[in-house]
């Protein structure tokens, strides 16, 4: 009561800071004829006199807001024939505050981006301009590319299929223009290669999001993330899916539709014991088959062919977007369910997916250092935007009053009486010449609906997933008179739809809603494409009690109401209170996905801070020009390591100790290469340690010259990311069962933290022992280019010696193919191969062989680059023996893989 007291007498928060804008506002006005006097040649002139003030640190981007934002408004009236309106200006003053600006559907919001963009464009620093798919990004870099131009700014865009070259000329631009998706895998590909010339993003400056909430709200629910092919065998898949088909509901698993979950019964175990001939299906050794039981179980019972996937014409299993209803190729489900669904609909099985890299897109944005963001419907998600996102949600004024009439829902008992109503409301507008958009919240329904039109007469379009392509021509011709258009949760966002001649007579555009979305904000962007810049309009909502909303989180009371109401055979209600009580429910389901993202979030800040940590030592190794000082510090803190139980007592270790203590020096240093008189029974102190693998390093750097660098950052990259790998699957598998530790009055989140603490620190060290253990044992040889034995081979073989490093230490992993994809649902593009590193590793026998070509002089290799490896001698039972050679205890064996295999 008191905040409502306050607002009636001071204004909202809303209109306070609106009114704060206004003395901005009249100076971009006053600006208006002093910028009209230039000529089209001194517009761009201006801007970089703007820019060269800014970035020379005599004014704030704050400074020349005013006539930035009116130079941009000059233009876009000379270019486009657009000028903007006021509230337009508006709308880029909340956005370049790093606000959230929420306007109406045919407000222009795509012409209200500009002026923030080309505002902070001037910092030199890069703008990233976000939308929800492709079609849009090259739309609106094409169509707001001609002002920027003009303006004498560089546009790109990013798009599936483009070429890191092509990413890295893009991102170089003043602006850039791209779906979150390929922003987010871009970062992820960039920490996953090898060479800083490689890099494509250059920084995360200032990001405006379009229809922010469908992407920080509603994709947010599931992480991007890039994987590779695992070994596990496909058949598994198959055969739970058999079994799965042998259990009856009820009887042997119960189902959970809220939750989108399946569990089995007591009889339902004992059967799928029974059928799969074991005596457990709890015992640890058998825990993968209930995993993939459960999953198959959710593939055939919780997730519907039409509704959450389709099957391709090609044979593959595509998802289903379930806020756009576009389809989202490439994108597969995780944790071995897009597989159940593939042995459900009988098509190939594809392999199961290892994480190698992964983000939320709330902590990818979070990264930006200025976030903005603008849509239509965003104060029923304002709390969330805070919360997450720090963002304020500012409400911007339409430029014409909102006369679009929103009646009443109209409720029947069944589905079938309600399509039959919808059908004979759509014939009567369609009659009358009025257009109609019929939105559904499933391509099933959708096609439903065209059928029974078709039976009747009545000429439309159909836009849902599988008529992707034609979704802006569809969309944009919906406003025509007689134009019937039935689109799936409102695909087409961003495309106006224009009223043709004589509908506004007519009342406009006709929204029909068959049923309500779990979100208000759905229903809320579906009736939002009606009423644009005061145009006349409608809207209504046609419900029943069968509608999974009502029948899934509608409360008894509902029912009830209905009852006492006395609804006959076909009649439908209008009644305030079922309409508020089905709002309510909408709040609840609203509710639990917040949560459901905010869980997410909580555990992804775990992994933020460690991917923080680790993607920063990432880049550090790929751009120092001397990583050497960055390989001795992790000397040192093995070597603390390995001393601990030394230093930890004060008398003198015994045999056993300096057995461990020995065996560690040799396995992870390999320091007998650099001290050969060592003995197990000794340890070396810890100053004698570190000058022989000072020693080690020396040499290698004496053979390697100028790729001595190269070396190091290759081998030190390579432990990285195999450890990163490891303790991505180790995270994984922690995630999964984190939740049981609930059970035991332990807080789950907590005890993620602490034990994923502790992985971490443990992979920090692994990746520190690892690299050394590599490292120390590379010995190079010089071996002369053989010549080409064709003129493409000629062509392709560079020029000078080959430098190869010979390691007998452990094997270097070959990069594997990648995919992107999304833990637990889908957000993912096409699968593409891992960047590979410059420098190939091939596999010989056991020891790898690392190529490393380069260009260089043979007389700066040392001793004139003609010799090749020195043989490594060892002292053994006093005589002195080569690695090859044969062991002196007389196996056969060489040395190196008998009596000296430990040295």
């Amino acid at each position: 009561m008191i905040k409502f007291l306050i607002g009636k007498i001071f204004g909202t928060r809303n209109e306070r800071y609106l009114r704060s804008l206004r003395p901005k506002l009249k100076k971009c006005n006053a600006l208006e004829p002093q910028m009209k006097a230039l000529s089209d040649e001194e517009i761009p002139v201006k801007l970089a006199e703007y820019r060269d003030q800014v970035q020379n640190g005599d004014r704030s981007l704050d400074d020349v807001l005013p006539e930035v934002f009116a130079l941009v408004r000059e233009a876009s009236s000379r270019v486009m024939g657009m000028r903007h309106y006021d509230v337009q200006l508006i709308g880029g003053m909340v956005l370049h505050a790093g606000k959230i600006a929420e306007m109406k559907t045919g407000e222009g919001k795509t012409l209200v981006a500009t002026l923030p963009v080309v505002l902070n464009a001037l910092s030199g620093k890069g703008v990233h301009v976000v939308t929800v798919n492709d079609y849009l990004a090259r739309r609106d870099a094409e169509w707001m590319g001609r002002l920027y131009n003009f303006l004498g700014l560089s546009v790109g865009v990013i798009v599936q299929g483009l070429t890191d070259d092509e990413r890295k000329a893009a991102y170089a631009c003043d602006i850039t223009y791209g779906t979150n998706n390929e922003f987010g895998f871009d970062y992820l590909r960039d920490n996953m290669k090898f060479y800083a010339e490689q890099l494509v993003q250059r920084g995360h400056n200032f990001a405006i999001v379009d229809e922010v909430d469908s992407i920080l709200i509603d994709e947010a629910r599931t992480p991007l993330i890039i994987s590779g092919a695992s070994d596990e065998s496909t058949e598994l898949y198959q055969a739970m899916d058999a079994v799965v088909r042998q259990l009856k509901a009820e009887e042997d698993y119960t189902l959970d539709e809220k939750a989108k979950t399946a569990m089995l019964t007591d009889a339902g175990v004992a059967k799928c014991e029974k059928i799969l001939g074991i005596d457990n299906l709890f015992d640890p050794a058998s825990i993968s088959y209930q995993h993939h039981i459960l999953q198959s179980l959710k593939a055939h019972h919780c997730f519907k062919r039409d509704v959450d996937y389709i099957v391709s014409d090609e044979g593959k299993v595509v998802i289903v977007d379930e806020f756009t209803g576009r389809l989202m190729p490439g994108r597969r489900f995780s944790d071995g369910l897009h597989q159940a669904l593939e042995a459900k609909e009988g098509v190939k099985v594809e392999a199961e997916n290892q994480t190698l890299a992964s983000i939320t897109f709330q902590n990818y944005f979070r990264m930006y250092d200025k976030l903005a963001g603008m849509t239509g419907t965003a104060q029923t998600e304002a709390v969330e935007f805070d919360q997450i996102y720090h963002l304020e949600t500012i409400t911007i004024p339409t430029n014409k009053p909102m006369i679009r009439k929103d009646l009443p829902d109209l409720i029947f008992r069944t589905q079938r009486e309600k399509y039959q109503a919808i059908i004979e409301s759509i014939k009567e507008l369609y009659n009358a010449g009025q257009p109609v958009l019929v939105g559904t919240i499933s391509i099933e329904t959708s096609e439903l609906l065209s059928a029974m039109l078709k039976k009747e007469g009545v000429p439309h379009s159909v836009l849902n997933a599988k008529h992707h392509a034609e979704e802006a021509a569809i969309v944009a011709q919906a406003g025509q008179k007689g134009h019937v258009t039935i689109a799936t949760n409102m695909a087409g966002r961003g495309t106006d739809i224009v009223l043709g001649e004589g509908v506004k007579e007519l009342g406009g555009l006709h929204i029909l809603g068959t049923e309500r979305h779990e979100s208000r904000r759905i229903d809320n962007q579906l009736r939002g494409r009606s009423g644009r810049q005061g145009d006349p309009g409608s809207s209504r909502f046609y419900l029943s009690l069968e509608d999974n909303l009502m029948r899934l989180f509608g409360s008894e009371r509902i029912s009830g109401l209905m009852e006492k109401l006395g609804m006959q055979e076909g009649e439908p209600i209008e009644n305030r209170m079922v309409s508020k009580a089905i709002e309510n429910a909408q709040k609840r389901v609203e509710g639990h996905n917040f949560e459901i993202r905010k869980t997410l979030l909580d555990y992804d800040n775990v992994m933020n801070q460690q991917r923080e940590v680790i993607y920063t030592l990432r880049r550090d190794l790929m751009q120092l020009p001397d990583v050497e000082g960055v390989l001795f510090d992790f000397v040192d803190e093995v070597l603390d390591n390995i001393y601990q139980p030394v230093e930890a007592i004060k008398e003198a270790p015994d045999a056993q100790m300096c057995t461990e203590v020995n065996s560690r020096l040799l396995e992870t240093l390999n320091i007998a290469r650099a001290m050969p008189e060592m003995t197990m029974s000794a340890i070396p102190s810890r100053e004698q340690s570190l000058e022989a693998v000072k020693k080690i390093f020396q040499e290698l750097r004496e053979e390697a010259g100028p790729v001595y660098n190269d070396i190091l950052r290759y081998f030190l990259l390579e432990s990285l990311d195999r450890c990163w790998k490891d303790h991505l699957r180790a995270m994984d598998y922690l995630r999964e069962g984190i939740g049981l530790r609930g059970y035991a009055q332990r807080d789950p989140k907590r005890e993620y933290q602490s034990e994923g603490l502790a992985l971490f620190k443990d992979m920090l060290f692994r990746i520190h022992e690892g690299a050394l253990t590599s490292l120390t044992h590379v010995r190079m040889k010089r071996v002369e280019a053989e010549p080409a034995e064709s003129a493409e081979a000629d062509a392709t073989q560079p020029e000078g010696e080959n430098i190869e490093a010979l390691s007998d230490g452990q094997a270097v992993e070959q990069p594997s193919s990648a995919e992107e994809t999304t833990a637990g649902e889908p957000k993912a593009v096409e699968p593409e191969q891992a960047p590979e590193p410059e420098t190939p590793v091939e596999q010989s026998g056991t020891e790898p062989l690392l190529n490393l070509r380069h260009k260089t002089d043979p007389a700066a290799m040392g001793d004139g680059g003609a010799s090749a490896a020195k043989e490594e001698q060892h002292v053994y039972n006093g005589v002195k023996v080569g690695r090859n050679d044969p062991c002196p205890c007389g196996s056969g064996k060489k040395f190196k893989k008998c009596c000296g295999r430990n040295l």
